[in-house]
């Protein structure tokens, strides 16, 4: 073991040797720090936050116990960091892949949002909303700022649609087969429809609240979106968000009302705009 006494001169030799070696410790700390972005960017759409800290305090241990070592090599450090990022690719490697594909697609679905787009895209949904409601078609509309669990993406279809009013109903009618999922909108796309959500477990909630409406409950539970439902036995269009029917017999004024929170709260503050 080292005792503080060689630590500290190895510290000042070090940063008198810094200068002669700047371009080898900047190209490390850039190659360690695309490493970690990449590897926690994963693990934080995943909701792997426990797994992160792991990793931190892992590192910082290793940190210490290279310090005060003498046995141990600073090579050995940047094995352990290679391995725990094999170890992330191994655990989240079709996650990983997902995330490379969809970058593009996601960037430039925010970049197309114009005022006038996002009013088309707003009276295009509430006349589909509408319309279901009136022919009593059940529906599952999720407003999301791409902050689902990426296991409810991957269990219904990736559509990236245009969104018009046709193309929802089209997707809910009752013969689709995508009719009985959720529909995950994304800035101007229908991302995905037919998607499976988490369903709301609680026993305190009424005992004619149908599936549509406890996956609703659900996933604004886990996520921060809003979600647009429409009873296909009543055909009463609700409004949900933070795991709570926020409006239920909603109107036109209370769909676009929803909608406009989204387009031009939510995604706004994130700067998408």
């Amino acid at each position: 073991m080292r005792d503080w006494g060689e630590v500290w001169n190895s510290l000042k030799s070090f940063f008198a040797n810094f200068g002669d070696n700047f371009v080898e410790y900047i190209l490390q700390f850039l190659l360690l720090s695309i490493i970690f972005y990449f590897i926690f960017k994963v693990l934080k759409n995943n909701k792997g936050g426990k797994f992160i800290a792991v990793i931190v305090f892992f590192i910082l241990l290793c940190g210490v116990t290279f310090t005060f070592s003498k046995e141990f090599a600073n090579e050995m450090l940047f094995l352990i960091i290679v391995m725990i990022a094999l170890l992330v690719f191994t655990m989240f490697h079709t996650e990983i892949k997902r995330s490379l594909l969809d970058s593009n697609i996601k960037k430039n679905k925010m970049d197309s949002l114009t005022v006038s787009g996002i009013e088309l895209i707003i009276e295009e949904t509430v006349r589909a909303v509408q319309n279901m409601s009136k022919k009593d078609i059940g529906a599952l509309i999720v407003l999301s700022n791409e902050n689902l669990p990426e296991g409810i993406i991957e269990s219904g279809t990736v559509v990236n649609a245009q969104i018009t009013s046709q193309m929802i109903e089209a997707v809910f009618y009752p013969k689709a087969p995508l009719h009985d999922g959720a529909m995950i909108i994304e800035g101007n796309k229908i991302y995905a429809a037919g998607c499976f959500l988490p369903l709301a477990q609680s026993e305190n909630l009424p005992k004619d609240m149908g599936s549509r409406h406890r996956a609703a409950l659900g996933v604004t539970s886990v996520a921060s979106v809003t979600a647009i439902v429409v009873s296909e036995e009543t055909g009463i269009i609700s409004i949900v968000k933070n795991g709570m029917v926020k409006k239920k017999y909603a109107d036109a004024a209370d769909i676009k009302t929803a909608l406009s929170e989204y387009y031009w709260s939510d995604l706004t503050a994130e700067g998408k705009l």
